[in-house]
Order: structure tokens, then sequence, then C-alpha cells
């Protein structure tokens, strides 16, 4: 055993410990740099962690350059539940050894306990590397963040006076500090900076940093839409509805933040329509908390997070809102937010279907279908796809037409299935489309007429369809509906086969072979 080395290295470990910086790569400079230590020095990766196990000292010297062999995988198979033990011992072991601190002094030499203490160092540092890496990046990328935007802001770019101010008023890598926010949004804004003088508008609006004043929120607002007004009645719609939301009307709040999100009246801002949807949505209004979730989940006018689209989905959801049980349903049967889980996403589209709302119906007529946190019924699927199609909801008359093309939980009627497809297809559901596609095909509730046959299937495909994307590689491989082209061939099948469609994929490599063999 090279009791200088293990010392040594012990040592030299601590000091690449304490002068690390490079957080997000930290794992593989600690680990190219043990190789080389170990490696320089003619010496094995597991030889050197067997010495350190068997050492006398092991645990209160090398526990903690133990756990980093084993959560790296140096020297051993990787075992990061093994390394989290041994840091979590190391963190014991020094209540330990401060409970019997004068008894430790009195055996040890001073130089060992220097080292026992760089181990209890090391196994707090790589503990806390372990559980918060991701905690401690983002900590550093803020206060980062945060020193240039205060350098800019200082040299008047308008636009870091605006982000510094939303980080002194949400305390975001700063202490919260309405009045400096609000000074700083003044400043942003009285250059002409709309987003600055939409939250000045909010500072009135709500009072922070100064006294509140609805007629300069009203002014801010209209001021930060450079409004490009089309529609007279829809701007002044607009207009009565932001004068409702400065009042506190959440229903106003709700419905601003639906002219933002559509363009009514005014220029579409999906961002503005997500604050507009959080002011309302915070003051308790249903509707807004399930077109905030919706935001969420989409990433419109702010980051996609699943979690918080749940979160808000089932506070609207606990209201009575429909959509939002769905939506809440969909969450529940997808694992998006929290965990899969078919029974509750089952119980939550019953309860939105109940309700009325048609995507429900037609989701809790796929869990019938399929058996999803229920037992199979196809009597059932057809009855709520039946509700679900007379709602106009596309899927379910799509749906609803296969029912009565197979004869499944009705009788069969192609002639039906094909007006049902026909619908579908009409509002721009592309497995309707498809499914029209193949009855124009095959004469299937109308007559055979493989042009518009065609013209379905090209409408489908570009809608992402796969079946559709085959099909139509399929009548251009033999000029069905339209004249014979391989390249475009070649590419639809590309498309579907992409898209995952087995037969597509087969196809295509049977073309592609023929050709290299010509």
């Amino acid at each position: 055993m090279d009791e200088n080395f293990l010392i040594n290295f012990l040592k030299d470990f601590y000091d690449k410990i304490i002068e690390m910086n490079d957080f997000n790569n930290f794992e593989k400079i600690l680990r190219d740099w043990i190789i080389y230590e170990i490696e320089n020095n003619d010496k094995k990766p597991n030889k050197i962690l067997e010495e350190m196990q068997y050492h006398k000292e092991s645990k209160f010297l090398f526990s903690s350059i133990i756990g980093i062999f084993y959560q790296l995988g140096i020297g051993c198979l990787q075992d990061r539940k093994k390394a989290m033990e041994l840091y979590l011992f190391v963190i014991d072991n020094e209540i330990e050894q401060d409970f019997n601190k004068l008894h430790l002094f009195e055996e040890i030499s001073n130089l060992l306990s220097q080292l026992r203490n760089k181990n209890i160092i090391i196994g707090k540092y790589l503990l806390s590397l372990f559980y918060y890496k991701d905690i401690i990046l983002d900590i550093n990328y803020k206060q980062n963040k945060l020193i240039t935007l205060q350098k800019l802001a200082e040299n008047d770019d308008i636009e870091a006076q605006c982000n510094l101010a939303i980080c002194y008023q949400n305390g975001n890598g700063v202490k919260a500090n309405y009045k400096k926010a609000f000074e700083l949004f003044l400043n942003s804004a009285e250059k002409g900076n709309p987003d600055a003088q939409f939250y000045l508008a909010i500072c009135y609006l709500d009072g922070l940093g100064t006294k509140k004043d609805e007629n300069k929120a009203f002014d801010l607002f209209l001021k930060s839409e450079s409004l490009a007004i089309h529609d007279k009645k829809e701007y002044k719609l607009f207009e009565r509805n932001l004068k409702l939301a400065i009042t506190g009307n959440s229903v106003g709040q709700n419905y601003v933040g639906y002219c933002h999100q559509n363009g009514i009246g005014i220029n579409k801002n999906e961002k503005k329509a997500f604050k507009w949807y959080s002011i309302s949505a915070k003051n308790g209004y249903a509707v807004a908390q399930n077109n905030l979730g919706i935001c969420y989940q989409y990433g419109k006018g702010t980051d996609k997070n699943e979690i918080k689209a749940f979160e808000w989905y089932f506070k609207s959801a606990a209201k009575g809102n429909a959509m939002a049980q769905n939506n809440l349903g969909e969450c529940y049967n997808y694992g998006k937010g929290a965990d899969k889980n078919e029974t509750k996403s089952f119980e939550w589209y019953l309860k939105s279907a109940i309700a009325g709302c048609a995507e429900g119906q037609c989701n809790i007529g796929f869990c019938y279908e399929n058996g999803i946190g229920t037992d199979k019924n196809e009597a059932k699927a057809f009855e709520w796809y039946s509700k679900s199609a007379e709602n106009e909801n596309a899927m379910a008359q799509n749906n609803l037409g296969l029912y009565y093309q197979h004869g499944k939980g009705t009788d069969k009627n192609e002639t039906k299935a094909f007006e049902l497809f026909l619908k579908s297809a009409t509002a721009g559901c592309a497995n309707g489309q498809c499914n029209l596609g193949f009855c124009y095909s095959q004469g299937v509730g109308t007559e055979k007429d493989e042009t518009k046959a065609f013209e379905w299937y090209l409408k489908s495909a570009a809608n992402g369809n796969a079946m559709a994307q085959n099909n139509l590689g399929i009548y251009y491989q033999y000029g069905k509906g339209i004249d014979k082209n391989i390249n475009e061939a070649i590419y639809w099948y590309k498309k579907a086969s992409d898209n995952g469609n087995k037969k597509a994929k087969d196809i295509l490599d049977n073309i592609l072979s023929d050709v290299q063999q010509d």
C-alpha cells in the first residue's frame, strides 16, 4: 500500500474540488483528473479503490473519494446509490467527530485531523452537487444574468431596465423591491418600451411601488398595444373589457387575454394573453385558469411547463369547468404533469362529458372503446361518440363513422359512415380526411372516385396522417387519380415511414432496392 500516494491524492483532490467552477461538466472534469493522476503515477484505478477501502482510516479519510469512484464508475461498476450512502456517512461521521472532539484531538495527530476535515468537506461538496447541481447552475446563471442586466440598465438599455425591474418585482436573484421595480419600469416606459408600459400599468393597477391609479393604468395599457385597428367594433369591445379588467373584473381580464391571443380588435400577442390570463386566473375565474393551463401546456406566451398546466387545470376543473376537466383527464391519461393514472383519467373525462363538453364526450367514448380506466363497451362508446358528434366534434364524427362502417356498437351503415367522414373531413380532421379518401377509393357509401380519393388523401397527408401519406405514395406510384410520378411516390412513402408507417417503409425499401439494381 502506497500511503504517501493516497495522502497526496486526498490533498490534491480536495484542492481540485475547492477550485471547481464548471459545475455543468464537473463529473467529466473529475473523471479525467482522477484517471490522469492515477495513470500518471503508474497505478490502476481498481487497485487504488481497493487500497482506500481497506485502509485502516478508510471511513475517516477516504469515504468521500470512494463515493466519487462509485458515482463515476472508476475502478468499479457505477453505483450512484452507494455513492450517495458514502456521502451521507461522511456527514453523519462529522456529527460523531464533533461529539468526541476532545478525545479525537488527544489520540490523533494534527495532520490526521486536517485530513479527516478535508474528507468531510469533500463529502459535503459532492453531496451538494449530487442533489443540487441543477439548482447551483440555475443560481449561478441567474446571478450572472442579474449582473449583466444591472450594467446594461445603468447604460440606459431600456430592455435591460424592464427585465431588471421584473427581477425586483418578483424577487428573482435579488430582494423584492416594488419601488425600485416601479422606477425602472417608469424609466424604460418613458423611452417607449411597450413591455415596460404594460408592466407600469400593472403597477398603477395594483398599487405596486406607487399609488393606485386606474386612469393611468388604462392609458398605459392602450399605449403599450402599438395598436393596428382593423375592426372598430372589435376594438370597442376590447376597450370596454379592458376598462372592466382594470376595475378587477376577472371575466373582463380573461376576455382581454382572449383578444390578445386571437388578435381580436388589437394586435395578436401571446405574451400579453398569458399575462392577462394569469391576472384573471389568480382572481379565481375558472375559464381563465383553464386558459392559463393551456398556455403552460403548449408554451404559449411563456415557457412550456406541464406541471403548472396540470395545477391550473385542476383548479379550474375543481370549480366545474368542463373543458378543464377534459384537459385534466388528458394529463392523467398521458402522464402530463402528473403520474399516468387511467382510472382518474376516465373519471375526469366522464365529468367533462356529462357537463356537455364535446371533447370530453369524444374522449370518454375512446375510453369505452379501448378499455381505458374502465371495461370495454362498444355500445357506450357509440353512445358517447354520437353525443360528441352532434356537438360538432370532428374526431368524434370520424370515430362514429368507423362504428357505422364496421357495425361496431350499432348496425352497419356505410352511407351514414360516409356522411360522418365528410363532416369530419370538412372540419379539418386528418383522420376523417383519410377515411373519406378511403370511401371514395373503395366506393364505400358513395360512388367510387379515384380523383376525389386522391384529393382527400392529399389533404390528410398534408395534415400529418401517416396512413394517408402511404396511400398517397401508392396513388403516385401507380397513377391512381393522378399522373404517375415515382419521385412524388418516394417522397410520400418516406414521409409515412418517418411517421411510423411500416407498410410505407417496406414499399420504400423495395423501390430504392430496385433503383439501385437498375
